[in-house]
């Protein structure tokens, strides 16, 4: 999948997509400008998993050759604009992602310990009553309220974390435009 590196950084790992012409590479739904337009779903698929599939200090690229290029001529320009920008929404969604989603471990930590803490005043208390198995009950009540937010701080903010660095190393990726002849043109 990549191509030899000329007119890139050295070491850069160079993604090639060959497109009749540009307006393929955005979402056809997508009314903003290109600056702004979202890729079409299945080129991010594809940019995505490629550089996913290299090493996470890879240094990526982006090379674009057309078959034809748009009537205003600035596919380079619009396509050195758009692809960061796009990558650059997902990284700052991703960052979002992640604290909100520790934010919902810290609450759900305290809320959790405050509930521990309670089942060991209530099973102390019923220990002292002789209620059999319900003090044990309780407290394994408590480590279940702790699930959670264990689970949070533990295993699920990395994958996030992750794909955030992934969509930066996509933002900053440079990207170039090859070929194609101007709409009209050898008609």
């Amino acid at each position: 999948m990549s191509a030899p590196a000329a007119g890139f950084p050295p070491g850069c790992e160079v993604l090639e997509l060959h497109l009749v012409e540009l307006k393929q590479l955005f979402h056809a739904i997508d009314a903003a400008p290109f600056r702004e337009r979202d890729l079409e779903p299945r080129a991010e698929e594809f940019i995505v998993e490629w550089a996913r599939e290299l090493p996470s200090d890879a240094r990526l690229g982006l090379r674009v050759r057309l078959d034809r290029r748009s009537p205003a001529g600035d596919d380079a320009a619009v396509l050195q604009q758009a692809v960061p920008e796009f990558f650059r929404d997902r990284a700052l969604a991703t960052r979002r992602q992640l604290r909100a989603l520790l934010r919902t471990g810290r609450i759900s930590l305290v809320i959790g310990l405050a509930f521990y803490a309670l089942v060991l005043v209530v099973g102390d208390l019923l220990t002292g009553l002789r209620y059999g198995i319900l003090p044990e009950t309780l407290v394994i009540g408590g480590w279940v309220a702790l699930w959670r937010p264990l689970e949070i701080f533990l295993y699920d903010w990395w994958p996030i974390r992750a794909e955030t660095r992934l969509y930066e190393r996509l933002a900053a990726m440079p990207v170039r435009v090859e070929g194609g002849m101007d709409v009209g043109a050898g008609a």
